[in-house]
């Protein structure tokens, strides 16, 4: 089936204007698979680590992670929002099962179908670049589900709102 997803900008080092796409894909598409997609449709380069996250907001500390953290060392952020080292591991793309090596990479593992629908009060975040803190929301469009049309490559960008970031923009 092919589900359409809204991609909202929330903030980033250089978010000065609003940005949001609207992208139509594989609900069987893991979350490492949207990653690459929403680099393509905001236009950044994949040069930074990424995970996502599921809480009430951006900056609940209550979160359940999907992210390939392990490949890099666990970190968790301090009461400024810096990057600290988590001693205690904690929960790894589940609540109710802690990570190992051999389960592999989250972002790798969890599609989208598997992972909709959130809890209530609960939402989707993506965030790219831990130095920049790209943070992205997605959401489920009120579209209908759909079989994928013969001859058509999926994923596709639907539409866009507002100005796409610079990633990198010109020093002044």
């Amino acid at each position: 089936m092919i589900w359409t997803l809204k991609v909202k900008l929330l903030s980033g080092r250089w978010a000065e204007k609003d940005w949001e796409a609207t992208i139509a894909l594989d609900a069987s598409s893991t979350l490492a698979d949207s990653h690459l997609i929403i680099q393509q449709a905001v236009g950044f380069d994949n040069d930074h680590l990424y995970g996502f996250y599921v809480a009430r907001t951006p900056w609940s500390r209550d979160r359940v992670r999907y992210d390939g953290s392990q490949q890099y060392g666990w970190y968790d952020e301090d009461e400024d929002g810096d990057e600290v080292e988590d001693q205690d591991e904690g929960e790894y793309g589940d609540e109710d099962e802690d990570y190992s090596e051999e389960e592999g990479d989250a972002a790798s593992t969890t599609t989208l179908e598997g992972l909709f629908p959130l809890p209530t009060d609960r939402r989707l975040f993506y965030r790219f670049d831990y130095g920049d803190n790209w943070i992205f929301q997605i959401s489920r469009a009120r579209n209908k589900p759909f079989e994928p049309e013969p001859g058509t490559e999926w994923p596709r960008l639907i539409g866009e709102r507002g100005e796409r970031p610079l990633q990198y923009p010109e020093p002044d």
